[in-house]
């Protein structure tokens, strides 16, 4: 059974798949790494979700304000051992919700295309392509979507 638990930053089992994340993408990412990196610290987000299976930590998503409207989803991660089963989904949705809850109408996200899974998890999950934003303007390897949260649903 997957536990999906709202918390922040301080979160130690957060941190700790912050951890494998950052490990993954180091490899992923090559000399782009330090790039990236900069634009992902985690000190200071108010709105993580971790999800635990079987009482262990197996991935988790963040989520920020990007625009007074609209949330940027971040950090998303599941680990290898958790792959297949959802959980990336459940995270994304639970994220999505709450940024709902919060009154927010939209979420934006970055990803690399040396990401294929997270390329596919967004699309699946009803992601547009939209141009890069920000600090990934005319970056080749970013890839930037967003979802209305306006007529979404949540359980």
């Amino acid at each position: 059974m997957i536990n999906l638990i709202r918390t922040n930053s301080d979160d130690p089992d957060f941190i700790q798949l912050v951890k494998k994340l950052d490990a993954d993408l180091a490899i992923r990412d090559g000399a782009d790494h330090t790039f990236y990196s900069q634009f992902n610290k985690i000190d200071k987000i108010k709105h993580t979700v971790v999800a635990y299976e079987n009482n262990r930590p197996v991935g988790y998503g963040a989520m920020k304000e990007f625009m007074p409207d609209s949330m940027e989803m971040k950090r998303m991660y599941t680990a290898p051992e958790g792959r297949g089963k959802g959980i990336a989904t459940a995270i994304l949705t639970e994220l999505e919700k709450w940024a709902s809850e919060l009154s927010y109408k939209s979420c934006v996200l970055e990803t690399g295309k040396r990401q294929p899974e997270a390329i596919n998890l967004y699309k699946k999950n009803g992601y547009l392509n939209i141009p890069n934003y920000g600090q990934y303007i005319g970056v080749e390897n970013s890839v930037c979507f967003k979802k209305d949260l306006i007529n979404e649903r949540f359980a």
